[in-house]
């Protein structure tokens, strides 16, 4: 282009930057201008000097059309340019201003200039339907006819019958109720049109005559302007135009010589042309180009499917995302039936649309689109890994603003809707996972799988709080177990190769898949809400292994620092004095010896030995730990110095964890959610202290007046929950803050130190931080052994040895089994096991098995528990009242359960 020094162009030619491109509207201010494309791009170019340019570096000026990406996947539905100020109107309503602020013409409460588009958030759902910019200040008009005005008030432009300058937008109070139809502005006068009643109204600067009332005079409000009677009967209004020194309204004398207005909008996906599509109404080109354009779009495509009924669409919010799910889900639905349409979509969402995604988007209406994509890709096979691949890897950058409105959204949407995206992703995790299960490893696998899985746990997080109906079970990504059974499989493959000292280049190999699919699991363990707690449990125990595995001289260790001997008669006394010894290797396996039994450990004495340390603890005569009502027991809020002893009681229940035993102290469910950094809630009281959180739950829900007549202060059990609590009464109005400081006071404040030391001591009991995957209900099972006792799976999973099932000994016994009472079969467990607690998911997971003894005097021997192996040693007993006697004696007066 030929240009001046000082840039001016003296001869018209085609602007840089919109070469090949449709644009549909086009502003100038006073130095820089604005332009639209019909794929809801606004480019912008000129000068830059206070900002009006919108774009995100800095620079004086752009002599080329440059677009702003920060309203990228904005739709827009109108622009305006004013002196050194810049404004766009989405199609939900809002408002996005940027520029010169002297006069607080951007309404945004100050007088400080922008330089990105900024959303004029007083502005915000109301439905405003059109925009106009002065030289220093600005209009907008919602679609009821409502005018607001704010910049600069100095000739009277903003209407308000005052010559201030206004900061926020401000309504029009003469023009009320006038419902007006067109709002345009002049460098310092505003024009408005009322259709209805074929009016003409100006107001601000009447030099040169511009207002159109006979007067040259500043005019601070709405006067109408002087038309020809020709003007009110025999033509018809269509639009205003305001200059800087003149003025023009567009009459047409009749109806049919209106000229047919062409489409001003960014072109949008809806019904009609996916029908012309389907049909193939229109030529395959059109079509296409007409797919290029909406579905590489963002801004086209977050402006489809609004849920106009009711104008929901301009309550467009951080709340409300204004779509109209039920048109998205047909709409897609007809579109994955045309194979070749889809394809052609497929194809300009993965190279077009998902790579341009803005992370940094100016207006919650850009985030439409994170709801819009996973609706198409659900319903795809091919494409459907490495679209969603792209969305998750989009999702995952977009900045914190954007990403909690999104999570917002989420939390807000219909059930079938929030539960399709979930399935989405767990879909494609399980997917993944089940290709690296048979043995492929491609490096991109790990990225892939942890995109993924991030955006799960966001969806996790999400249907925790708001959506019941989605659980925990929906997460669960079962092909964990086959990656876990694979892994088994590599390092037993692997141990095989190193005894049979087979160290060739397949061993390498082995090494390396093994430690691909430990990579794999230390990513898993993450995710807790991936896995169920049996392969949580089976990942805890293959780590374990591991980290065993890369002990220097773990057989020294075992032999010189983990054997715990004791006396059964002080069995406590004994562990607390060799715990002190600080001898003990926590990475390692405990083994026990109980002095002056032959004994060997296998799994059975140490079971036992945590089973009646537990009973020592509680009986312990310096009562660290209180047995509440309930029988669950938790810290003794007057033990505040004995930091030692909670300290060694978390030692003791972590190294219970790590060597796979139960601890027999009900402890409150709260303890674990603590021990996750999760807080305990008036729930967990209520199962602590029934009585105490009834009485609060009361609190809550009696009237004002019951509420006054208690007299309850801000104390609890003689403490000031807060500063002067003593003073300040409960009240209906703060009754809810005195609930949430009780209860933490109970589970925090009161026992602060207590948890400390014991917290201190479980990660120190058990060293493997992994611990932290499992669910509070879960490492409470894990620690207590389940809660359900099956007794009937205990005889189903039962296997048979020199015997079986059908054998008249067999009958008897569990004809005995079934006729102890509840307590008896718990004793009996003991006997067994070492432990009275069901193991944690069922008896199957432990099976019971029974080995007829064919030794001399049956009648006279008593049956035997090899607790080490899960193995009953039943002689052949003549008779089912002999067995009864001598299987109820074993278990009330058992006392050594080792056998080697």
């Amino acid at each position: 282009m030929d240009k001046s020094d000082a840039g001016a162009t003296t001869v018209s030619r085609p602007l840089k930057g919109l070469e090949n491109r449709q644009v549909i509207q086009i502003a100038c201010g006073d130095q820089h201008s604005m332009a639209l494309t019909k794929d809801g791009q606004l480019f912008v170019w000129g000068d830059n000097t206070h900002g009006q340019l919108g774009l995100e570096k800095e620079q004086p000026s752009s002599l080329t059309a440059q677009p702003v990406k920060s309203l990228c996947g904005i739709p827009l539905a109108q622009i305006s340019a004013g002196g050194d100020h810049s404004f766009v109107l989405s199609l939900s309503g809002v408002v996005f201003g940027w520029g010169k602020n002297s006069a607080g013409q951007l309404g945004l409460g100050d007088t400080t200039d922008r330089r990105i588009p900024t959303v004029v958030n007083s502005l915000n759902r109301k439905k405003t339907v059109s925009i106009s910019c002065g030289g220093e200040h600005t209009a907008t008009l919602s679609k009821g006819g409502t005018v607001f005005t704010f910049g600069s008030g100095g000739f009277g432009q903003l209407g308000h019958n005052s010559f201030e300058d206004e900061h926020h937008p401000r309504v029009v109070a003469e023009l009320w109720g006038s419902k007006v139809s067109q709002v345009t502005c002049g460098r310092r006068n505003t024009l408005v049109s009322v259709e209805s009643s074929k009016l003409i109204y100006s107001f601000g600067c009447g030099m040169q005559g511009k207002l159109g009332n006979g007067e040259m005079i500043k005019q601070s409000m709405p006067f109408p302007v002087d038309l020809s009677t020709e003007c009110e009967h025999e033509y018809t209004f269509e639009k205003l135009i305001a200059g800087e020194n003149h003025s023009f309204s567009l009459f047409f004398k009749e109806l049919e010589s209106k000229p047919e207005s062409s489409d001003q909008g960014v072109l949008t996906l809806n019904d009609r042309m996916i029908d012309r599509w389907v049909s193939g109404s229109d030529k395959w080109p059109t079509i296409k180009k007409e797919i290029n354009t909406v579905f590489s779009s963002a801004a086209s495509l977050n402006g489809s499917f609004l849920k106009t009924s009711c104008d929901e669409h301009y309550q467009t919010s951080v709340e409300h995302c204004g779509l109209d799910f039920d048109l998205v889900k047909t709409s897609f639905a007809k579109l994955l039936e045309n194979k070749g349409l889809i394809s052609e979509v497929v194809k300009v969402v993965q190279q077009k649309l998902l790579p341009d995604l803005n992370p940094n988007p100016a207006g919650v209406e850009a985030l439409r689109l994170y709801l819009l994509l996973p609706e198409l890709i659900r319903g795809l096979q091919k494409q459907r890994p490495e679209l969603t691949e792209a969305l998750a890897s989009k999702i995952l950058q977009l900045n914190l603003d954007a990403h909690k409105v999104l999570v917002t959204y989420w939390s807000k949407l219909p059930n079938d809707w929030l539960k399709g995206l979930v399935k989405l992703f767990q879909k494609e995790c399980a997917e993944l996972i089940d290709q690296i299960s048979r043995g492929e490893t491609e490096h991109d696998f790990t990225r892939r799988l942890q995109n993924f899985l991030q955006v799960l746990q966001m969806l996790y997080k999400v249907c925790c709080t708001t959506h019941d109906d989605i659980t925990n079970s929906d997460f669960i990504i079962h092909e964990i177990n086959d990656l876990l059974d694979t892994l088994q499989a590599t390092m037993a493959d692997l141990c095989g190769k190193i005894f049979s000292f087979c160290f060739t280049e397949d061993f390498h190999d082995v090494v390396k898949l093994k430690d691909y699919y430990f990579g794999i699991i230390d990513i898993l363990v993450k995710f807790p809400f991936a896995a169920d707690t049996v392969s949580k449990q089976r990942m805890f125990c293959c780590l374990q292994a591991e980290c065993l595995g890369r002990l220097p001289d773990r057989e020294m260790l075992m032999l010189n620092g983990n054997v715990l001997r004791v006396n059964r008669d002080s069995l406590l006394t004994d562990t607390l004095k060799y715990l002190k010894q600080n001898t003990h290797s926590f990475l390692n396996l405990l083994e026990v010896v109980f002095i002056g039994e032959n004994g060997i450990d296998w799994r059975g004495l140490s079971a036992e030995f945590f089973s009646l340390l537990s009973k020592s603890l509680l009986k312990w005569e310096k009562k660290v730990l209180e047995v509440h009502e309930n029988s669950l027991v938790w810290f003794n809020p007057d033990r505040t110095q004995c930091n030692k002893d909670f300290y060694y009681i978390g030692v003791i229940c972590g190294m219970a964890l790590y060597n796979h035993h139960c601890i027999n102290i009900d402890f409150s469910l709260a303890l674990f959610k603590k021990l996750l950094q999760l807080s305990p809630t008036l729930n967990d009281l209520e199962e602590l202290s029934p009585v105490e959180a009834r009485s609060l739950k009361s609190l809550l829900e009696e009237d004002e007046d019951v509420v006054d007549i208690l007299f309850l202060d801000f104390t609890a059990k003689g403490q000031e929950l807060i500063p002067n609590g003593g003073q300040i009464p409960v009240t209906k109005v703060n009754r809810q803050k005195y609930v949430d400081l009780y209860v933490d006071f109970v589970f925090n404040k009161s026992v602060k130190n207590q948890f400390k030391h014991f917290s201190r001591g479980f990660s120190e009991g058990c060293p493997l931080a992994t611990w932290s995957m499992f669910h509070p209900e879960e490492l409470q099972e894990l620690l207590h052994g389940s809660p359900k006792y099956e007794w009937l799976e205990l005889h189903q999973s039962a296997s048979y040895e020199r015997c079986s099932a059908s054998d008249e000994l067999i009958k008897n016994f569990w004809t005995v089994f079934f006729e102890f009472s509840e307590e008896n079969k718990k004793k009996f467990l003991m006997f067994l096991y070492g432990t009275d607690r069901a193991p944690v998911g069922g008896f199957s997971k432990r099976p019971l098995k029974i080995h007829q003894s064919d030794g001399p005097d049956p009648d006279h021997r008593l049956p035997e528990a090899q607790t080490c192996f899960d193995r009953l040693i039943l002689p052949k007993y003549s008779s089912i009242n002999t067995l009864r006697k001598k299987l109820v004696h074993a278990i009330h007066f058992c006392e050594v359960f080792g056998r080697e």
